[in-house]
């Protein structure tokens, strides 16, 4: 398939998989729960960490902190007393626990505490010129309470560790894309989606390898940078919107075995 039949397609997908539809069973209906900012931010965030294993356990493991939060997840951030943590002793998802989650509320309460939005946590007031950038600051930013435990470290990837940081990378894709489809946000603006680079999971490396966009034989940094500026060949001001293509494609089996 050569390069304008590749974008023909692909633009199709997205067409396709970019839909309120697409809401529903996925993590970012998490997110979708509230209209408050603030609920928005930390409820994407925390399902984006979260997001590895079924969708539907992700899902249901994000509901659940959000029934220990009363259901205002930033009302209680800032406003949580010590008691009502022991709610989050029996929380586990995976590989992340409750020592994991009580850590993410005190950064959360830190940052709110001073900061009116998640974004400037990812920014400066000079903003970064690369993603790369801010996610290294950020992971240097989430880890510097005195206190942080060890353990939580390999929840909050970066870079500068060769992690590709697929939900991080999916996380400022939600808050950071607009369209008129409603599966993005759009809240944020001192990030450009020129900027993103594409979340590179399992469905989207398999189906990117079929259709060549990734060539590096490990799944890295630079290899979702490899596919993020081959999708920059087909829109360079939007080429994470594929990520819908890919994703979908992955997920849907039988149209990738097909290509």
């Amino acid at each position: 398939m050569n390069a304008q039949a590749l974008k023909a397609f692909l633009d199709d997908k997205v067409s396709r998989y970019n839909h309120p539809s697409f809401i529903e069973n996925d993590p970012v209906c998490i997110p979708h729960l509230f209209t408050k900012k603030q609920d928005i931010e930390i409820m994407g965030f925390w399902a984006a960490v979260l997001a590895w294993g079924q969708r539907v356990t992700i899902i249901n493991k994000s509901k659940e902190l959000i029934s220990f939060m009363d259901g205002a997840p930033h009302d209680f951030i800032v406003n949580h007393q010590e008691n009502d943590l022991k709610r989050f002793e029996k929380f586990v998802h995976r590989t992340f626990n409750a020592t994991d989650a009580l850590y993410f509320i005190s950064f959360f309460k830190n940052h709110y505490a001073v900061n009116e939005s998640l974004e400037s946590a990812f920014t400066t007031n000079t903003s970064e010129s690369t993603i790369e950038q801010a996610l290294n600051r950020f992971s240097t930013y989430f880890f510097s309470l005195p206190y942080a435990p060890l353990r939580t470290y390999k929840h909050i990837p970066a870079p500068n560790k060769k992690s590709a940081c697929k939900r991080l990378n999916m996380f400022l894709r939600w808050m950071v894309r607009t369209d008129d489809n409603g599966v993005d946000f759009g809240l944020w603006n001192k990030i450009n989606p020129s900027q993103l680079i594409c979340p590179c999971d399992l469905h989207v490396e398999r189906v990117a390898r079929k259709l060549k966009l990734i060539t590096r034989k490990q799944v890295d940094w630079q290899t979702a940078v490899e596919l993020t500026e081959n999708l920059k060949k087909f829109d360079p001001l939007d080429p994470v919107k594929y990520d819908y293509a890919l994703f979908g494609l992955g997920v849907e089996e039988k149209f990738w075995q097909m290509l």
